[in-house]
Parts: structure tokens; C-alpha cells; sequence
């Protein structure tokens, strides 16, 4: 259709589409336009006065025959002005033309017209193709080959299709600088799209565009397969806690199987942790599945979901996703600040007391200026009570704030706190009590700055009763990994159902924008009101549980003795809260999933013990590979980011990565825990497998160039031409001698004659 179409414009217009796509248009008339301009007004006067003396003809008709040869006059005037596009167009055998090939895993997929993605590639590019013979008369060829990242090649022949990543933005700046300074005219891309190296393609094309060189997308394969099902997305926390379960989400896409049922595994380190059956939707083209994972010891492991594959599926290599999971040992410390004595305090901490991966430090005023501690480690600890410093404070990784008054602390202890969330990145809790919040003049604090919810200034009254809250997960509560008490959601939920009321004392306000409600609690009016609410804050995470009585969900009698129910809630509400706090040292490698071979960059933070950015550190990370190998690696400070250290690794075996960075400052020497990144032979580019032309259309749009598919892809020869880069040469076309222009003057001539002797003129 768009070859018919293109032949009927070349007829019509005597050029091909390109010319006016890619041309100015400019007017060279052969007589001035001021004499032109008076000729045709006077023209059009002429016609207006002999059509007015007619006598004897109807108004209608003289109207309509005056209009026909008034428009015929202006078209042959207009032919006068002689309008021109001028475009350029490369000087031949003087530019290249850079030609980029996909060499990336999902080239391997066969769904074009019985073969694969790559074996179409090389055949349309092939060396003896007529599209690279016919490039060829024109330019000078210079090929590529990309996956995560691109090489010259001598041409289709070096393809293997190993690539595990399809890095385009990479691909586009690696060409662009290996033919700097060159007379470059333009790239052609041939790819399916499926970009997912994670690198900056908006900047790639607006450097393409500073230069004016255009690019050539080409798509391979479907657009949309006819049935499938695919892993396209994983979501899992990098890092937990030992002896913590965890929510997996997986994303599957879905083409042509409304209604059916797979089964979806997690596997760790080749071990099946979790299976469910799945009966896929009947609309939508996604399915999110959660799946929850058990306590898993510490350790690091390489997850893969899998979904069972579909009868006469396009496509099963997209069927399953690997990522890493590190367990971390712990223990993470948590400072719990109480001011009276109240079961709350005894119950929280006995509840976590067995949880290895935490440890509660507890500080309790039992008289003025006198503390009970518990939990510390030595007995300097906490002896004056609250922390008067950051680097006392900032050892903590969370703080649970029980039933105390904003005057306990000073001012500057407020702000470490609000420090703590935004800077430190820690978990600040606020539990509901009768000195919280608004009752103990927390509003216009920073500490209510943090806090997600905005506090009622209206304090109770003394004495007033307690409000009865039965409470309930909202939507988000229900998936929610903190709140999962029983094995499956639906346990869980019934379980949220089954729970005695609890109370509370205090006012609260309404949830800031951002912050996520995740229980609620029904008065006896039948309203709810926030109990359990979060938000980021800066690099943390600050929450509100405004009850002042869980310990009900132990004691009440309704709860049988062995209940786990209570212990459940607050282990794994305390380790969401502390789990993403950094450690002075963080290195983390970008990406975090690779193909063997490839290079991953690694990024450190390197913070002092009060969590401020260290420039003037020596830092290196140790990488052990799967095998056991260890390697260092320096890092260097990056001037774009305080705090910043980078440097390159690659990783040349398949399997889990583990690395630890390590900083060095005089005599101070700090470790980060480990951290970890996959290197995966099966790759990462199949996920999302069907060919994403909006994406090609759009690297085409931004710099000029246009997008092809297979079928029209001939025409590509012809339209490279036309470009404003490299060596180039000015052409002007005449438009007035178009065929266009002779046809709609015989067509208006021809009518004027015709509605004359049809109306009995002529």
C-alpha cells in the first residue's frame, strides 16, 4: 500500500514524498511580483466586469463560471511565481553512512516468515543485498554491531545474536564518536527495539540532531505476537533481612490467552521456593502475580520466575526472569524512645526479642532525668538519655517514637531526628499515645515535618475516652509485605478481619500528599480514620501508628495463647521500616544484570559516621566472582555527586557477583555489607520481545530520519540521500511544471465548459 501510494504521489507531484518532506520552499518568479500582483487584480477585475454585463444568465450561474476561470487565471499566475523546493542531498562516493545492527539475543526469535529476526537482518543488509549495493553507489558504508555494546564490524556476516542487553542510546553515541570529524550523512538503525540498556536516549538523539544527522530506523520482527506470554518485569527488594518472608510481583504480559492457566515458580539458586497457579484475565493485556517467598537465611540468591509455557506460544524464551536477592544478617538496631511506662513498651520488644536480624534498644523515662535502658551495648550508651549527636544518633537505623512530648526533646535533637529520616535515610515510627502528636505539641515541629500525616492542632481533652477503631487493611495494606500475617493473601485478610478493636487517644489529621495509607480504623460512626500511614522522606521513610494498644492483639481474649499473630505484625513492620537505610558505605553496580563480558559501572556513597558526603576518600571495591575469583577495582570520585566513587568492571564469567566496597580515610577504614549483581547468559532482552515501532518512529522523528518496516524498506536507498550532513550540494526543483498543475487546469477549464453546455450556455 505505501509503495502504490508513493507511486501516485511521484505521479501527481513529479517528485517522490522526501523531496517535500526534506526540501524549503522558496518562490523564483520570472516576472516581479509586484507586476504579477497587479496583473491579477487586474485579472480578476477583467472577469468580475464581463461576467457582470452578461444579460440574460441567472446570478447562480454567472457566480460559479466566473469562480472557475477567476481560479484558473490565479493558478497560471501562481505557475508565474514559479514556486521551487530546494533541499540538499549528499555529493555522491564523498560521506558516510553509518549502518547499525541489533546483535542482541531476542534477533534470534523466529517470527519472521519462518526464520529468525537475525538471519532477516543479514539478508536485507547482506554485502551483495540490492539495498547495500544501491547505499553503496552513494557512500561509504560503515557497519555496527550492538548489544549492550557496539563494535564496528565488517558487515552482517559477524552477527551471532549473543547479545544479552539491546543498549541503542549506547549504540548511538559509540557511532557518533568513532566517526567524529568525518562527513557522516546519516545512520541507519536495524533493530527490533527492545531497548533496555538503561542509558539516556534522549540525549543520544539531541547530540544526533545538534549535528543534523538523521537515522534510519528499520523494525524486524512482530509487532504484536498472535499468543504469548511473557516475564516482562520483576519487582523484589534487592536487599532483606534473614529470617524475613518477602512479596515478589511479577508483571506477565499477555497476547491471545484470556482465560487460561499457567503456573508461576520462584526459583532460588535452582531450589523452588514458591509455585501459584494463575488463571490469566480475561481482559487487559497484563497479569500482576504475587508471589511471597518464605524466610530465606542470609545469604545471596539468584532468583528466576518462571511461567509454565502455553500451548503453541510464539515465543518462550520470555517466560522467565533472573534477578538477585541478598540476605543480610543483621542485626539492625532500632532506638525505641518511651515516656511512661505502658504495656506497649514490654510487648513491642518481647515480640522481636527472638528475631535475630533486629535488636530494640530501649529507653524508657521512669522519673525526671532518670532512664530505664535495655538492650545496649555497653553501659555508656544512652547514659544521658536521648543522643545529643549525629553520630550517636545516626548509628540507629530506625526510631520509635512511643507516648512522648515534643518538649523531651531540644531543639536540636527535633532536628537530628528530621536529620535522621532526610539525610541519614533511617525509619522514624510515631506510635499513638496520650503525649503524641498533636496532645504532646508535636505540630510546627520538625519532627511534624517528617511525618506523613498532618497533625490536628485540636488537642483532647484530659480525660476524654478513648476512640474504639476496628481496623482493616486498605487496598494497598492488603499486598503489602509488612502486613501479610498469615501464608497467602486471602489467609491474611481474614485474619485482619478476625482482630479485636484497638484505641486511640489522639487527633490525627489527613495524609500528606504522597503519603500511603495502609490500615484504617471504623469508628463506631461508621468513619475511617488513618492508623498505619507512611511516606518517603528524603532518603528515608517516616510512618504514623496512631493506636496506643497493639499489645490487645496478644492479650486480648479473644487471641489464643501460641497466637503468632501479634509477633508476626511487629517483626515484619520494623524490619520494612529499617530494611532500605543505607550503611555509610553503599555500592551498588549499574546495571545490575548483565551478559558475560560485558562491563557493569560500579557506584559507591561514601558518608562519614554523621552521614555527610566524604570527597577525599581512598575507594575500591573487592568483587568476588562465581567462581571465586577476586578482583579489585578503584574507584574514583565522581564530580557530578558528592559522596560519589565509580568505576568500571567486566564481568567475564556467568553467575552472581558479590562485591563489598571499602573506604579508607588516614587510619579509618570502613566496609560496606555485600552487595551483588548477576551476570546472565540467558540474557535480558527477550522480556519484551515484540518489536516496538512507536519507539523507532520516535528515534526517526527526532533527528529527521524516518522509520521503515521490512516491507518498505527498498525505499531507504533513495531517501538517505536527501540529508543536510556531511558533504552536500544545493538543488532547486521547479514545482510549477508538475502534473498536478497541468491536470487542475484542464479540469478547470473543462468544467467551465462543461457546466456551460449542460446549463444551455455554450
Amino acid at each position: 500500500m505505501a509503495a502504490v501510494f508513493e507511486s501516485v504521489v511521484q505521479f501527481l507531484f513529479k517528485y517522490p514524498s522526501r523531496v517535500f518532506e526534506r526540501g524549503d520552499f522558496v518562490l523564483s518568479p520570472v516576472i516581479p511580483p509586484l507586476i504579477l500582483g497587479l496583473a491579477a487584480l487586474a485579472g480578476a477585475a477583467l472577469v468580475v466586469f464581463m461576467y457582470r454585463q452578461v444579460k440574460g444568465v441567472p446570478l447562480r450561474d454567472r457566480l460559479i463560471l466566473g469562480s472557475l476561470r477567476l481560479v484558473a487565471l490565479l493558478l497560471v499566475i501562481g505557475c508565474l511565481l514559479r514556486p521551487t523546493v530546494v533541499l540538499s542531498s549528499a555529493v555522491p562516493q564523498r560521506n558516510l553512512l553509518a549502518v547499525v545492527l541489533d546483535d542482541s539475543r531476542s534477533m534470534k526469535l523466529k517470527d519472521v516468515d519462518g526464520g529468525s529476526r537475525l538471519a532477516a537482518e543479514q539478508k536485507l543488509l547482506a554485502d551483495s543485498s540490492d539495498i547495500v549495493r544501491r547505499l553503496s553507489e552513494r557512500f561509504a558504508l560503515r557497519f555496527f554491531r550492538f548489544g549492550a555494546d557496539a563494535h564496528p564490524v565488517t558487515g552482517t556476516g559477524a552477527l551471532t545474536g549473543n547479545g544479552t542487553r539491546s543498549d541503542l542510546a549506547s549504540a548511538l553515541n559509540t557511532t557518533r564518536e568513532e566517526l567524529a570529524g568525518l562527513p557522516l550523512s546519516g545512520v541507519i538503525v536495524m533493530t527490533d527495539g527492545a531497548d533496555n540498556g538503561g542509558s539516556d536516549l534522549g540525549a543520544s538523539l539531541l547530540a544526533l540532531r545538534a549535528r543534523r544527522v538523521p537515522v534510519y530506523t528499520i523494525g524486524v520482527g512482530q509487532e504484536r505476537f498472535a499468543r504469548d506470554i511473557a516475564v516482562e518485569r520483576v519487582s523484589a527488594p534487592p536487599t532483606i533481612l534473614a529470617g524475613a518472608s518477602t512479596i515478589v510481583e511479577a508483571v506477565i504480559s499477555l497476547r491471545g490467552v484470556k482465560g487460561e492457566k499457567t503456573t508461576v515458580t520462584v526459583e532460588a539458586n535452582g531450589r523452588i521456593v514458591t509455585t501459584e497457579d494463575v488463571t490469566l484475565p480475561d481482559r487487559g493485556d497484563v497479569a500482576r502475580v504475587r508471589l511471597r517467598m518464605p524466610a530465606m537465611e542470609p545469604g545471596t540468591y539468584r532468583l528466576a520466575v518462571k511461567a509454565k509455557a502455553l500451548d503453541k506460544e510464539t515465543v518462550i524464551e520470555n517466560n522467565e526472569f533472573h534477578t538477585v536477592l541478598e540476605v543480610r544478617p543483621g542485626p539492625a538496631r532500632i532506638l525505641y524512645v518511651e515516656g511512661e511506662p505502658r504495656p506497649e513498651f514490654a510487648f513491642l520488644r518481647r515480640a522481636v526479642a527472638a528475631d535475630s536480624a533486629l535488636q530494640v534498644v530501649g529507653l524508657m523515662r521512669s522519673a525526671e532525668k532518670k532512664y530505664l535502658r535495655l538492650g545496649v551495648k555497653d553501659s555508656l550508651e544512652l547514659v544521658s538519655g536521648f543522643p545529643t549527636t549525629r553520630e550517636e544518633l545516626f548509628q540507629y537505623r530506625g526510631i520509635v517514637l512511643g507516648s512522648i512530648e515534643a518538649s523531651f526533646f531540644s531543639g536540636d535533637q527535633m532536628r537530628m531526628i528530621s536529620e535522621f529520616v532526610n539525610l541519614r535515610g533511617g525509619g522514624l515510627l510515631a506510635l499513638g499515645g496520650r503525649s503524641a502528636f498533636a496532645e504532646g505539641e508535636f505540630p510546627g515541629t520538625p519532627i511534624a515535618d517528617v511525618l506523613p500525616l498532618n497533625l490536628d492542632r485540636t488537642k483532647s481533652d484530659t480525660g476524654a475516652p478513648a476512640t474504639l477503631l476496628k481496623i482493616r487493611p486498605t487496598q494497598s495494606g492488603l499486598s503489602h509485605a509488612a502486613l501479610q500475617l498469615r501464608g497467602s493473601e486471602a489467609a491474611s485478610a481474614a485474619r485482619w478481619d478476625s482482630l479485636p478493636p484497638l484505641t486511640s487517644v489522639n487527633h490525627l489529621g489527613s495524609p500528606r500528599s504522597g503519603a500511603t495509607v495502609l490500615l484504617t480504623g471504623r469508628t463506631a460512626e461508621n468513619i475511617d480514620v488513618p492508623v498505619l500511614t507512611f511516606q518517603r522522606y528524603g532518603r528515608g521513610t517516616s510512618a504514623i501508628l496512631g493506636v496506643q494498644d497493639s499489645w490487645l492483639w496478644k492479650m486480648d481474649t479473644s487471641i489464643s495463647v501460641d497466637d503468632p499473630t501479634f509477633a508476626t505484625f511487629w517483626r515484619q513492620l520494623l524490619r520494612w521500616l529499617v530494611e532500605s537505610a543505607p550503611d555509610q558505605i553503599d555500592v551498588a553496580a549499574v546495571p545490575g544484570r548483565v551478559g558475560p563480558g560485558e562491563s557493569v559501572t560500579l557506584r559507591a556513597h561514601v558518608n562519614d559516621s554523621s552521614f555527610v558526603d566524604v570527597n577525599n576518600a581512598l575507594v575500591s571495591a573487592h568483587i568476588t566472582s562465581p567462581t571465586g575469583r577476586i578482583s579489585d577495582v578503584p574507584l574514583e570520585w565522581s564530580l557530578r555527586e558528592d559522596g560519589s566513587y565509580t568505576g568500571k568492571f567486566v564481568a567475564e564469567e556467568a553467575g552472581v557477583y558479590t562485591m563489598v566496597a571499602e573506604s579508607r580515610r588516614g587510619r579509618d577504614t570502613t566496609r560496606s555489607i555485600a552487595s551483588s549483581f548477576l551476570a546472565d547468559d540467558q540474557g535480558a532482552d527477550v522480556e519484551q520481545a515484540e518489536m516496538r515501532s512507536s519507539l523507532l518512529r520516535r528515534v526517526a522523528q527526532e533527528t529527521g530520519g524516518r522509520f521503515y518496516t521490512m516491507a518498505d524498506a527498498s525505499r531507504l536507498p533513495d531517501d538517505v540521500v536527501y540529508t543536510e550532513a556531511g558533504v552536500t550540494v544545493r538543488d532547486a526543483r521547479d514545482l510549477w511544471d508538475m502534473p498536478i498543475v497541468f491536470l487542475l487546469l484542464a479540469t478547470l477549464l473543462g468544467a467551465e465548459w462543461g457546466y456551460r453546455r449542460w446549463r444551455g450556455l455554450a
